[in-house]
């Protein structure tokens, strides 16, 4: 008895430690090291200038597997994606994708706009205090300074202590400056006229390096002085308009509007290099200069995340001068594709597949030509800005008794003069629903909003909430004119952009590549997302001003 008793306690401890050996082992494999971030070797992030949602699907058929379609087929596609205020334009656009914030808040309230301090028209980029690097002109002479807030480039920066480097790339100084940052290593742009070179800024550098000196004294640019012929037959571009027609700009010296375009021709009747902007060559010659700054670089080569932020300019231009329904933007868009191909088979071979992330996005919309739309029994047309000036002035000359109450008008917004009307014992916000009740009148002006109502309301929804948005207190104007739908100030052909209609605000947003899900939604996102869904990625600060909020369902 005394034996087996023993035996069963040797037996109940041998089975204790087999089962706490066990659970002990069971444990050892369970535990698996955290991770909270992706750690891509490199972020690229493009901005296609102009680019409404609808090209994405329109020439769809006409894409190859590489570009857009690799985009959409490896990454995640934002179907309903907008700009959440106006006006919709080139500066603002690059800053508010950077930023992850509007105008509100980053400043950057127009391409131009007046300073009601300075009592002078601004640049968003344009700095004297700094010189041009790469050219005699003044075309370098440019920074941030004007952007109030942080972007996800400078938080990658400050993140890394400075290791992850930042490189930006534009045919547009804006395109380049604003996306880059506070803190880049680099911003390059295009200059035109008779050097087509990519120069820089001193506030970035004192001498351009010896890889972008190279590349300016190669033929990379010249190469594209050659007729723009299309990259398929003309017969199967289905998905726009007549090549022959009245909505369409002609370049000096051309008799029509119809392929091919003889560029060399009429290189000089249309200053030089400057023509490049103009056609799909131009993103080409970005893509290029990119990938040489990705190869120069050493953009992606460790573990510490760079970013090279690229904006294809060209999109910009030819939708300004031949329209969104131009052969000429069809086969723009599709050589851009084969240029967006090119450069992800070239980032597979110098990162890795699977070792970055891409986000692509645009800067604003833009509308069908007004002209061709009436024509077609839509709705649209043109500002007559000249009879409503004449009929505002008679206006203020009754009401006040002087023109000098107004300082100023500036992207459809009215800056008045404060120590005027105080002088005339005018109330200002009187004076501002005054002169708006006028202007409601006028028939081609849908709405008219008063800084007052920025200022003491708070919009949710609709026109008023993309409004003030792109309101800044310390910026904007004391009134805000919104055109019908379908109308302009533009000449007659061509397409444009900067108001709060959908035309303008509805661009697509794609991500693809490391720490991105394959799938798509249709719940709206908006552009001030973008940056901090980067943020979340990689596991940085959020841009300083950022209002947006992380896109869940893009995250893996």
């Amino acid at each position: 008895m005394k034996y087996t008793r023993l035996l069963f306690v040797l037996m109940s401890i041998c089975i204790l430690n087999v089962a706490n050996a066990q659970r002990k082992k069971k444990n050892t494999e369970e535990v698996k090291p955290v991770e909270i971030v992706e750690t891509p070797k490199l972020v690229v992030g493009i901005v296609v200038d102009q680019m409404r949602y609808d090209y994405l699907t329109r020439f769809w058929g006409q894409y190859g597997e590489g570009g857009f379609k690799r985009m959409v087929g490896e990454g995640f596609n934002c179907k309903n994606h907008h700009f959440n205020y106006a006006p919709t334009s080139t500066g603002p656009g690059h800053a508010s994708v950077y930023t992850g914030t509007t105008p509100a808040t980053h400043g950057i309230i127009g391409n131009d706009w007046y300073d009601k301090f300075q009592d002078e028209e601004v640049y968003c980029a344009a700095d004297d205090r700094y010189s041009s690097v790469g050219s005699s002109s003044d075309a370098g002479k440019m920074s941030p300074h004007r952007m109030l807030s942080t972007t996800i480039t400078d938080q990658l920066r400050l993140h890394t202590q400075k290791r992850g480097k930042v490189i930006a790339v534009a045919l547009k100084d804006r395109g380049a400056v604003l996306p880059g940052g506070h803190m880049a290593n680099a911003a390059y742009w295009f200059e035109g006229g008779e050097n087509g070179n990519w120069i820089t800024s001193s506030y970035y550098m004192d001498t351009l390096p010896q890889w972008v000196n190279d590349f300016n004294a190669s033929d990379a640019v010249e190469v594209y002085k050659k007729p723009w012929t299309t990259l398929k037959p003309i017969n199967i571009y289905l998905e726009s308009g007549q090549d022959n027609n009245n909505y369409e700009g002609k370049l000096e010296g051309e008799n029509n509007t119809t392929f091919p375009h003889d560029l060399p021709g009429l290189w000089e009747a249309n200053m030089q290099f400057d023509l490049l902007r103009k056609t799909a060559y131009g993103n080409s010659i970005t893509a290029d200069f990119a990938l040489a700054a990705l190869e120069a670089e050493n953009l992606g080569m460790d573990a510490i995340t760079d970013f090279l932020a690229i904006s294809f300019s060209s999109t910009d231009y030819v939708g300004h001068f031949y329209g969104v329904n131009s052969k000429e933007i069809q086969d723009t868009y599709m050589r851009l594709d084969q240029d967006l191909a090119r450069i992800f088979n070239t980032l597979d071979e110098k990162v890795g597949k699977g070792q970055y992330t891409v986000f692509l996005t645009a800067d604003h919309g833009a509308i069908h030509v007004p002209s061709y739309l009436k024509d077609e029994k839509i709705p649209a047309g043109y500002l007559d800005m000249d009879n409503m000036q004449e009929k505002f002035t008679e206006f203020l000359k009754y009401k006040y008794g002087t023109t000098d109450v107004v300082k100023s008008i500036s992207n459809g917004q009215i800056f008045l003069n404060h120590k005027i009307l105080a002088n005339l014992d005018i109330d200002l916000d009187d004076a501002q629903e005054e002169m708006a009740m006028e202007l409601l009148s006028y028939n081609q002006l849908d709405r008219v909003f008063t800084g007052h109502q920025m200022w003491q309301n708070e919009y949710r929804e609709g026109i008023p909430y993309i409004l003030q948005n792109g309101y800044n207190q310390k910026r904007s104007g004391d009134i805000l004119m919104v055109p019908k739908p379908g109308f302009i100030s533009y000449k007659l052909t061509g397409s444009t952009h900067g108001s709060p209609m959908i035309y303008d605000t509805h661009v697509p947003l794609l991500f693809f590549g490391k720490g991105v899900k394959h799938g798509s939604t249709a719940n709206r996102t908006e552009i001030p997302d973008i940056a901090p869904t980067i943020a979340t990625l990689l596991g940085t600060a959020f841009p300083n001003g950022a209002t947006g909020r992380p896109i869940g369902e893009v995250l893996d």
